[in-house]
This record gives structure tokens, sequence and C-alpha cells, in this order.
């Protein structure tokens, strides 16, 4: 399954509202070396209710909008 997010950085709370295109993600870290990318993981991994290892950024490694891929 592949979703379309969009990721908000800096956030005071961490959660994911469902959009209409997609999601959008609220994590708390700053978009320095890969750390936001994997609390994007970690969010939609217990959003989701699936392993981290399913997950992975299909594209959009350093954007905002993001095509995420979750594999069962």
């Amino acid at each position: 399954m592949r979703i379309s997010i969009t990721v908000k950085t800096v956030s005071h709370k961490e959660k994911i509202e469902k959009a209409d295109r997609g999601y959008i993600v609220y994590i708390k870290e700053r978009p320095v070396e890969g750390r936001a990318n994997k609390a994007v993981i970690n969010l939609l991994s217990e959003y989701f209710d699936v392993p981290k290892s399913q997950i992975s950024i299909h594209s959009g490694m350093k954007s905002k909008q993001k095509i995420i891929e979750i594999t069962t």
C-alpha cells in the first residue's frame, strides 16, 4: 500500500491527521541528518500497527511531501 503524506516538523505534539489527499504527519524533530524521516517512520508504525521494517519512504527523502510504502 502506498500513501501520500505531508510532514510538519518542529511540532509541539506528534500526531497524524487524515487529509483530503493522504495524511498530515506532525513530528517534533527537525529535518536534520534524517532524524525527521526516522520519526515519521516510527509514528506511522504506531499508527498503522505494523513493524518499522515494513515501512519505507518511496519518494521525497528530502521533501515535506512524501510517498510512503507499507508492505504486509
